[in-house]
């Protein structure tokens, strides 16, 4: 996609949009969200004097303000010059109201983007321009190229710190060339490139003077008008979080509209047993509704008890089950992967004990490859694995439907998240 393309007419009101940052450790992320706050006047008066009394700032210009301690709030994060926590921060334009996540730089904290990604649409990945050009990308923007793409977000590239390389648009075309490389091999769509120098502000609320070659509009303009509409193609996904016994007597059962609509007369399956019924009516705390949308929380009242608890879903009737999975993994856990060891498998309230059987392969985050003959998985792999469960879980491609495409992987005997899942295939 041209960056160009963007600039055509959208609705004055865009919704929310929810995207994270992402890159090496001072490719400039948190110095990037500052300035997006600053500019977009985000920022309170007594936060903006409180960065101007901070070390190095002479006065409240933005020229002289550190911008990246609005999310290096830590105070271990300020000592070490680093981002280690997600930093979350808000936002709104005329145009669009945005959910920032700052996700760290460092690889060992490379699991704290999984987390954050889990909730975006959008990819930030910043390349620090002044550090990479001549020698090639580095393997952390290569990983967090690929967690990105493996979580279905859209991607842009942000060519920072460009006023270090005297805005050379050679030094831009060498790192656009690069990653488009990259994103060939991992099969990412339509990466958007806009060259930036996030501490001025060059290309990130505003045009800059000094790139007169970049024919785009500035990321602000990108963010506001990109659509990352997440693919629905109307099915009924409802996770059953409880069973409640309404006033009347009736069993109903409660939880959130995951996707699609649901309306009274309606047949559904409950996953994974298979049980078919008849929608009979849609309760909410403020009264009975004809019908529900996607991100709703509702009870639902069906023409028959079924035994449902929590852990089964109610689903449109094209919905299957299985007990074998093929699916992507970010390993999240210090503990490795041993071979034989059993995990719980959470996929929304549903648990059951699963078993990684085999590995297809792991990522190698230098050329991309993929390591067919590799042994086990260590924190920050990602890897293509086969996965066996004691019971059957709702077999939804991650690609058609990322809300109950997803699950993870947890340690029964630490109790410590180990893997995040993105299904592939049902086996």
């Amino acid at each position: 996609m041209n960056a160009l393309d963007l600039q055509a007419e959208t609705t004055s009101d865009a919704g929310v949009l929810r995207f994270i940052t992402a890159g090496s450790v001072d490719d400039g992320k948190s110095t990037l969200i500052g300035r997006l706050l600053f500019d977009a006047k985000g920022l309170l008066r007594d936060q903006v004097a409180a960065l101007s009394k901070s070390r190095g700032a002479k006065s409240a210009q933005d020229s002289e303000l550190d911008l990246a301690l609005v999310t290096d709030g830590l105070e271990s994060e300020r000592e070490q010059g680093i981002t280690i926590d997600v930093a979350y921060r808000y936002f709104a334009t005329p145009r669009r109201t945005f959910v920032i996540a700052d996700a760290p730089g460092h690889e060992q904290y490379t699991r704290n983007m999984v987390t954050a990604a889990s909730n975006a649409e959008v990819a930030v990945i910043l390349i620090d321009a002044s550090r990479i050009a001549g020698k090639g990308l580095k393997a952390q923007t290569r990983r967090h190229a690929t967690i990105a793409k493996l979580m279905g977000l859209k991607i842009i590239v942000a060519i920072n710190k460009m006023d270090l390389t005297g805005w050379s648009r050679a030094v831009y075309d060498e790192i656009r060339d690069g990653f488009a490389r990259v994103a060939r091999t991992l099969g990412i769509e339509d990466p958007i490139y806009v060259p930036i120098a996030a501490v001025h502000g060059d290309n990130v609320t505003r045009p800059s003077p000094h790139t007169p070659w970049y024919e785009g509009p500035p990321l602000l303009e990108i963010l506001e008008a990109i659509d990352a509409t997440r693919r629905n193609d109307g099915v009924v996904r409802f996770p059953v979080q409880r069973v409640l016994r309404m006033a009347d007597g009736v069993r109903a059962y409660a939880g959130r509209l995951e996707s699609g609509v649901v309306r009274a007369g309606d047949e559904v399956l409950a996953m994974p047993s298979g049980q078919q019924a008849v929608v009979q009516s849609i309760r909410t705390f403020d009264g009975a509704l004809k019908s529900a949308i996607a991100g709703q929380s509702i009870s639902i009242v069906l023409d028959r008890d079924l035994d449902l608890g929590r852990g089964d879903t109610l689903t449109s009737l094209e919905a299957r089950a299985a007990k074998g999975l093929v699916a992507d993994l970010c390993w999240l856990d210090e503990q490795p992967w041993e071979k034989g060891r059993r995990y719980l498998l959470k996929q929304g309230t549903r648990t059951t004990q699963a078993l990684i059987d085999g590995i297809v392969f792991v990522r190698e985050m230098t050329e991309l490859s993929e390591v067919g003959e590799a042994a086990g998985l260590k924190l920050n792999d990602v890897a293509s694995v086969r996965i066996k469960m004691r019971d059957p879980v709702l077999a939804d491609l991650y690609g058609e439907r990322p809300a109950t495409g997803a699950f993870v992987l947890i340690d029964p005997v630490s109790n410590q998240t180990a893997a995040a899942g993105m299904i592939r295939e049902a086996a």
